[in-house]
Parts: structure tokens; sequence; C-alpha cells
């Protein structure tokens, strides 16, 4: 019996009735007729250890440590297994939201990058393009200004190359610097300004100026008062020849025996026939062969400069040496 009562007062004290049998049979009158039949296990007899286990699994027992209680100031988190097992999966979480987000910037510079070289490398085919263009037109010379008749004399320059004899200068900073001549735009005309002398002499003139150091000068070519050609520096590289054209210009010196500077028949043929074949190798016309003194104003050649219908009439030489060739 005391078993008993003491079961039942632990039941009642657990529906909050100070009163301990009463309770049980005025909740025993209550009509459940409408409501389904439960079958509740008959208690028994257990050991006090078994209690207490029984105790700790009680429902009101569970929720209170289900969930933590609000810390206050000074107090320890409650240690219970869903804290501690919620800290380590929030570490991890934290960790992979960071190496998440350090992956997508690594992503982005990674996209960046290559998107500015695609840039670069679009650009510099579109310029190596564009270039191409230019330069066929310019072949052409649709862009160069040039006349109809100019461009059909340009197409019909077939002119052969002449009897050359190639004595390179010595490179020296006087004569024969070895700089780059990327681009021809003139053909200009000289004279050597020293009666009697021969194309041999004049190249062994520009020579010795590597030696002495005297001034600067020289020329692609040097035609002598016989006709024959001597070729004193490559077509690639620029001659001391222009002061302000050097870097786009090809010269030619031409000796001469008269006072006046008249160059003789052989000297005249030469000439014609080295300058057409320049004009031919970089499409260029008659009216793109100047003298010295259109630039600069030195009266080079002497006798084209003093006589202005010689020059006019060598040009239109030029030209029907073209068409006839």
């Amino acid at each position: 019996m005391a078993n008993r009562g003491g079961q039942t007062g632990r039941r009642n004290r657990h529906y909050g009735d100070s009163v301990g049998n009463t309770a049980v049979k005025k909740f025993q009158m209550i009509d459940i007729s409408d409501t389904e039949e439960m079958e509740y296990p008959a208690p028994r007899k257990v050991s006090g250890t078994r209690r207490r286990d029984r105790e700790d699994d009680m429902p009101y027992r569970r929720n209170v440590e289900e969930y933590p209680v609000r810390r206050r100031q000074g107090e320890e988190y409650p240690t219970n297994r869903r804290t501690k097992r919620e800290v380590p999966e929030r570490r991890r979480a934290n960790a992979a939201a960071i190496a998440r987000r350090r992956r997508r910037k690594r992503q982005r510079l990674l996209a960046g990058a290559l998107l500015a070289a695609g840039v670069i490398v679009v650009g510099g085919l579109l310029g190596t393009l564009l270039w191409k263009v230019v330069g066929r037109f310019r072949d052409a010379d649709v862009l160069s200004g040039n006349t109809r008749e100019e461009r059909e004399l340009i197409r019909e320059n077939d002119t052969k190359k002449p009897l050359i004899k190639e004595e390179f200068l010595t490179v020296n900073p006087y004569s024969r610097p070895a700089e780059p001549l990327t681009e021809v735009r003139n053909i200009f005309v000289h004279y050597t300004a020293n009666k009697d002398t021969s194309a041999e002499q004049n190249r062994s003139y520009f020579e010795n100026l590597g030696i002495t150091g005297e001034r600067s000068a020289s020329a692609h070519f040097v035609i002598g008062y016989e006709g024959e050609i001597i070729q004193c520096l490559p077509l690639d590289e620029i001659a001391y020849a222009v002061k302000t054209r050097n870097y786009d210009s090809i010269s030619i010196e031409c000796c001469y025996v008269d006072e006046n500077g008249k160059f003789t028949d052989a000297t005249y043929q030469s000439l014609l026939q080295l300058t057409a074949w320049l004009l031919r190798e970089y499409k260029l016309t008659p009216n793109d062969v100047l003298r010295h003194y259109d630039v600069g104003g030195k009266k080079c050649p002497l006798y084209f400069v003093e006589h202005e219908d010689s020059w006019e009439q060598f040009r239109q030489d030029l030209t029907d040496y073209i068409m006839e060739e």
C-alpha cells in the first residue's frame, strides 16, 4: 500500500493537484464515451535505480535539457550534447564559406586576366590585318595621291636592274652609321662638286671620312663620268646626303667634267636607268625624284639648279624611258 500510495502521490503532484485519491476519482468520473479508448500500462514495482533512470526520461526533464538556457553575463554555456555538436559544425560551415569566397575571388581575377589577354591578342590581330590592308592599298597607290597616269606608269615600269658594282663602305660613324632605312619616299639626285673626279675617287673619299672624321657625308650610289655605277651603301641603310631626309630617301651622286656641272651623256643615261629601276623597286613615280636643291636650297646638282628646263626635261626623259622599257 505504501508503494502504491507513493506512486499515486507522484502522479497527482505531476498534474498539479494537492489532493491525492480524490483527484483520481474525479478524473475517472469524466464521460469518455465519445473518445477512443486508450490502454495504459499497469504500474509495476521498480527498484530505486531504475526509478531514477525513468525520472530522467520524463518529458518535462527532456524538454529542459534539449533547449539551452539563455546565458547571463559571467555564466558559461550549458554543456549539452546539441551545443557540443553544433559548434564544430558552425565552424566548418564558416570555413567552407570563406573558402568559397576566396575561390570565387581567384576565379574573378583569373577571368579578368584572361579577358585582358584576349583583348590584347584580338587587338594585335586586328592591327596586323589593318596594316596589311593599308599596305595593299598603298601598293596599289590608292592612298598615295598619285594620278591615274602615274599609277599606270608605276604598273608599266619594268626596268631591269643596271650593272652595279658593290663596294660597301666600312661601318663608321661618319659615312656609314649602319642605321636602318625603313621607308623610301624620294630619290635625290646630287653632283659630287669635285670636277674631273671618278666614281672610285669619290667612293674612296667617303671611306676616308671614317678615318679622318672631317665631316659626315655619303651616298648610296656614285655614277662616274664614264657611266659606271658604284654602290657604297646597302639600300636598307641610311646615307648622310640630305640632312633632313636621310631616313626616308635614297641618294645618287653624279660625277662631271664640265665647269658648269653638266653631266656627260654616259652619266646621264646611267642616271636614267638607275633612277627608273629604283622607282620600280619602291613603286614611285618621276615626280618623286628630287634635287638636293628642292630640300634645303643647296645648289646641287649645279646644272639642274641653274637650268630648270633641263631638270624638267630629265623628268620627261625618265617617263619616256620607263614607258619604252
